[in-house]
């Protein structure tokens, strides 16, 4: 991994994105550098200190690149970074708002299936027999699906 300054970072940056605009993936991360070129203890207590920032960036080919930023030139550095990744993701898919729309009008409509009570009706024995029978089992699975819907529920408030 190469370390570069900030300057030269934002340039390479820009050229990475450029090369996989039609296609590829950049990986990008922030972290707190608390290596100094030694074997270092964390130690409880030693809040007072202030560390650099180190970026790095990836493409998972060749690209390899990382800049570490000082904590005065952190507020200059963030907003030409910002600025940056506003400018080169412009090719980022839109979301699908219709599928989106979609999927709630189902899930909506499932509810209220939920919420609706299945009458069973018709004849025990004879003609329509078979139509309560189903109705019936509708009934039961309907029942079931709203106990696992409870158990969920009462899982996520315990959680």
């Amino acid at each position: 991994m190469q370390l570069v300054d900030n300057t030269t970072f934002l340039a390479q940056l820009t050229a990475l994105f450029e090369s996989t605009k039609d296609s590829g993936t950049v990986w990008l991360t922030h972290k707190r550098l608390t290596h100094d070129g030694e074997d270092v203890a964390m130690q409880d207590g030693d809040e007072s200190k202030e560390y650099p920032c180190i970026v790095r960036v990836t493409d998972g080919k060749a690209a390899e690149f990382s800049t570490q930023v000082e904590l005065g030139q952190l507020d200059r550095f963030h907003a030409a970074y910002g600025s940056l990744l506003k400018a080169s993701m412009t090719t980022l898919r839109k979301r699908d708002k219709k599928r989106e729309k979609l999927r709630a009008e189902r899930l909506a409509q499932r509810k209220q299936r939920l919420a609706e009570q299945v009458v069973v009706a018709g004849p025990k024995r004879g003609n329509g027999r078979r139509k309560r029978q189903r109705l019936v089992k509708a009934a039961l699975k309907q029942e079931e699906t709203r106990e696992r819907i409870q158990k969920r529920e009462e899982a996520r408030t315990k959680a």
